[in-house]
């Protein structure tokens, strides 16, 4: 083994490259674990505590058990098996320092992808209600998506709403900060990590952003939620450190949270779409920015190309 490396990054093979298991079968198991846990888990746990009446449920209590819910379901799974797994846990979940740098290049990035993809967002939303107009059968899937991303907005709607200073607070510990923390450490550490022992890297960001898009039970939002998860994979593979991605979940929740609060529901649902002559201007933007972030993530990826060249490098000569 080279010793220089193991001295520079304290990986030993015990730790991440003679896991317990094949790292696939552990991320992927992990990945339906994780989904059956928080998604059931969640809404048993849910019913038991406030049982079929959540509209005289005090919302507090649901936003701590909605906290409650990521911590136990998602976080401590991502533990336990990053700990079962590998035993160096702070090395699959990617608690490495980061550069100052790494922060400045991937929020900016983040400001460029936000309106990027609300402006898809409009776009396809458009597209869907002209196609219900002309075909039945693509109207009897939007009227189904529509009531499901009803229920969406209104379940989000209830924990964003706020009327004082302790309230606020709350939410934002809630919708922004525990997300961040605990679905990074599941998604773009333990799962996207594992994925990446075994497969390109390109693969592994991919898997895990399309069961991070699925998670969320948004079917307006899909699209843009598993572009935003490629987005925190790309950068969590270049900086690897957990904390950079961490911030960009915390922006963009956060972000979303005072949208809600300046604009209200209305401008904050994804089923209201643009009327016909905003949608040259959604259009323009989407280009616009596409080729902006283009040119974002080729300059991103140079300027961290010899940074990860050297960690492969070293990997090789385990």
């Amino acid at each position: 083994m080279n010793q220089d490396y193991n001295s520079h990054n304290e990986i030993t093979p015990k730790s991440i490259n003679n896991p317990t298991i094949s790292p696939i079968k552990a991320a992927t198991f992990g990945l339906i674990a994780v989904f059956i846990l928080y998604q059931f888990g969640g809404a048993i746990l849910t019913l038991l505590i406030f049982g079929l009446d959540f509209e005289k449920a005090d919302v507090n209590a649901m936003r701590l058990l909605t906290m409650g819910g990521q911590i136990l379901f998602i976080l401590l799974p991502a533990l336990i098996l990053s700990k079962g797994v590998y035993e160096d846990v702070t090395k699959v979940i990617r608690a490495n320092k980061p550069q100052l740098k790494d922060f400045g290049y991937a929020i900016l990035g983040l400001v460029i992808l936000i309106p990027f993809l609300q402006s898809m967002l409009n776009i396809q939303v458009y597209i869907l209600d002209k196609l219900a107009d002309n075909f039945s059968l693509f109207n009897s899937f939007k009227l189904f998506f529509d009531e499901l991303n009803k229920l969406v907005d209104a379940s989000y709607g209830n924990l964003l709403s706020a009327g004082n200073v302790f309230e606020y607070a709350i939410v934002i510990l809630v919708i922004a900060v525990t997300p961040a923390v605990c679905e990074e450490v599941f998604f773009r550490g333990f799962a996207q990590k594992s994925y990446e022992l075994k497969l390109k890297p390109w693969a592994a960001i991919l898997i895990t952003s399309l069961v991070f898009g699925l998670y969320h039970f948004n079917p307006y939002g899909l699209v843009a939620l598993i572009a935003l998860g490629m987005y925190f994979g790309f950068v969590a593979y270049k900086t690897e450190s957990i904390f950079v991605v961490m911030v960009l979940h915390f922006l963009n929740n956060f972000f979303s949270i005072i949208l809600y609060w300046f604009f209200g529901e209305d401008d904050f649902s994804t089923t209201s779409f643009d009327p016909p002559e905003e949608i040259f201007t959604d259009l323009t933007v989407f280009i616009i920015l596409g080729i902006l972030f283009t040119a974002y993530l080729v300059f991103f990826n140079k300027n961290y190309s010899n940074k990860i060249s050297e960690v492969e490098n070293d990997m090789s000569n385990l």
